[in-house]
């Protein structure tokens, strides 16, 4: 397992991180999975053996159950709370009251308190907006989470599901107060839906800002149990719950060329598809969920594949972005720019 430094903090996160969403399964969550206490014990055993040190979770997957479980399980393992790396997230709804949803400030404090008790932590390492808020300001957010920092009861700050330019406000907003600034992104990234490249990316290598990948299997349509012959797993998420979007016709090309270079390598199509994304530019560290033992393995061995140069060009070929303006024009207009 290797390890990469979290955006600009010094920080060590391991490559892969444990997602903790099919913990529990409570209400809206149970179709993404309902691991019980015990077998949620083992996979974060086998993660933390394995040299994964990042475990990732939201306030509101299972409706605060994910949490539990995970505070949970860091007890009865005895786990030294200084050999991991906990993440939570804040933003979507978490009881009827008006004001238990969103990124004001009220609601920022009283998550991550809510949190804190559910974990059974102190603090939170690395602490998540959750999405966006189209009726509280940048800056009140902002403000928000610097509250929650200067308290003790957070360490860094990250932001998921945001375009580029609100993640460039938000952080001027930061920069200009003397306030923390967000040091990692949480997208939708895998090689069925390369998005992300066209603003994201480019932001966050810019910015140092660490990349989160979360699905990098698109919600298990890359597990390699769908095929064009077989559009139905039958013990897939996917058959019950058809997220995140991708579109499935180049999908299904993505997942032949997938098949061929597996076969070649003696690997499933899900570890060429997460070694895939663990390689790309910006990627701190990619987020993997697991509802069985055996699943949670595979995922983890996808660190060692080796793939050739021919593999990750046919890779790259294959699941291209369609241009669009204005990259298109910027790359015609940047040819003969440079130098020789």
């Amino acid at each position: 397992m290797k390890y990469n430094e979290l955006g600009k903090t010094g920080v060590l996160v391991s490559e892969l991180c444990l997602g903790a969403m099919t913990f529990g399964g409570k209400g809206y969550w149970q179709a993404i999975g309902q691991v019980p206490q015990d077998e949620v014990n083992q996979i974060i055993k086998t993660s933390l053996d394995s040299g994964i040190n990042f475990i990732d979770t939201a306030n509101a997957y299972s409706e605060g159950l994910s949490e539990i479980m995970l505070g949970e399980a860091l007890k009865t393992l005895s786990v030294q709370r200084q050999e991991v790396f906990i993440a939570t997230k804040l933003r979507i709804r978490m009881g009827p009251g008006a004001n238990q949803v969103g990124l004001s400030r009220l609601h920022i404090m009283d998550s991550v308190n809510d949190s804190l008790q559910r974990l059974n932590l102190s603090h939170i390492d690395l602490l998540y907006i959750h999405g966006v808020d189209p009726i509280t300001p940048l800056e009140e957010t902002m403000r928000g989470l610097e509250d929650v920092v200067r308290s003790g009861k957070v360490r860094y700050l990250g932001i998921s599901n945001h375009p580029a330019w609100m993640v460039m406000k938000a952080n001027s907003y930061a920069d200009k107060m003397g306030w923390t600034k967000f040091v990692a992104s949480q997208n939708y990234y895998t090689i069925a839906s390369r998005d992300i490249e066209r603003e994201i990316v480019p932001m966050a290598l810019s910015e140092g800002i660490g990349i989160m990948p979360w699905s990098p299997l698109a919600g298990g349509f890359l597990s390699g149990k769908y095929t064009r012959n077989n559009e139905v797993a039958g013990n897939s998420r996917r058959d019950a719950f058809d997220f995140p979007p991708i579109n499935k016709p180049k999908a299904y090309d993505i997942i032949d060329v997938m098949a061929e270079i597996g076969k070649n390598h003696g690997v499933s199509v899900a570890t060429v598809a997460l070694n895939w994304v663990i390689r790309q530019p910006g990627v701190c560290s990619t987020i993997i969920g697991a509802k069985t033992l055996e699943q949670l393995k595979d995922n983890i061995s996808a660190v060692k594949l080796q793939l050739t140069p021919e593999d990750l060009q046919q890779l790259s070929e294959v699941s291209a972005l369609t241009p669009e303006y204005p990259g298109w024009m910027v790359t015609r207009q940047t040819q003969g720019r440079w130098p020789g």
